[in-house]
């Protein structure tokens, strides 16, 4: 019996050696499918719009040239592509701008860092009923963005149109607290993505551009208030977890994404509403 029982112990510990061999480690280059890995698919989490659209054309058009192989995933929030690329579930993400990714490293504990700039989605103002910013007057609602980041960019971009004077100093993280004067406005936070579901409870809506074009909005159309895209620090970054920037993949994607191939593509399809951000220093 005793000699059974050694047996039984011995194969299944080499039953839990071999599961652990396949499945790979955290410190195992080739966990997770293959991280690491030249010839393993590079999974990317992105945004559906503009991000997995940008993504699929690279990914349809010039990744199998360049050697690549990619595959995008697709989320609707903000949190869960930087938790899916720290924890290692996906490889990168393209969705986010540096004050956001630093807002989250700080907050969270995060290790990621950028690789390239890629576009800029313009914030906009906009309204169901009004037909110009200086339609607004008091007594109106106004929705902004409810994480740190847009919030800011939100109060400066109305404060860049006169709609509210912001107190002197305050910065791209200025919150509701930092209105010098309101001008009689008031303001509703909400979670960026529920912005454009607004439109019909508010007067107007300051709405992330991926989410307006979602919604149907034509930033370069419909917005009352649009940000300029010169100097804006707001472009948008294939991020990586920090130790993969020098993964041949992740170079790969980002020569492809700030090529002149997709640069074309997003003026033809988005004029505008997207404007790319090729060579722009990610740092």
């Amino acid at each position: 019996m005793r000699t059974v029982l050694k047996s039984a112990a011995a194969a299944a510990t080499a039953a839990l050696t071999l599961g652990l061999t396949a499945c790979g480690t955290d410190s195992d280059p080739s966990a997770s499918g293959g991280r690491g890995d030249a010839d393993a698919p590079l999974t990317v989490a992105a945004s559906p719009t503009p991000h997995a659209d940008i993504l699929g054309f690279v990914r349809d058009n010039l990744a199998e040239k360049a050697g690549l192989k990619l595959e995008v995933r697709e989320f609707t929030d903000y949190v869960l592509p930087n938790t899916a690329t720290e924890n290692g579930e996906v490889d990168a993400n393209y969705f986010q701008h540096k004050p956001y990714l630093d807002d989250v490293n700080a907050k969270q504990g995060t290790h990621l860092v950028p690789v390239a700039g890629v576009h800029l989605e313009p914030l906009g103002l906009y309204s169901s009923t009004l037909k110009k910013a200086s339609d607004l007057g008091a007594g109106d609602t106004v929705a902004v963005p409810n994480d740190t980041t847009n919030e800011g960019r939100a109060l400066k971009l109305l404060d860049d149109h006169g709609l509210i004077e912001l107190k002197e100093g305050a910065g791209q993280d200025a919150t509701l607290a930092d209105i010098a004067d309101a001008k009689g406005l008031e303001f509703k936070e909400l979670e960026a993505a529920a912005l454009p579901r607004s439109l019909e409870d508010v007067d107007a809506a300051v709405i992330n551009g991926n989410y307006a074009i979602e919604a149907d909005l034509d930033p370069a159309e419909d917005a009352l208030a649009l940000e300029e895209a010169e100097g804006n620090p707001y472009v948008n970054l294939l991020v990586v977890k920090e130790g993969n920037e020098d993964d041949p993949r992740v170079k790969k994607l980002a020569e492809l994404l700030t090529s002149k191939e997709v640069a074309e593509f997003i003026e033809g399809k988005y004029r505008g509403s997207v404007v790319a951000a090729s060579g722009t220093d990610a740092s």
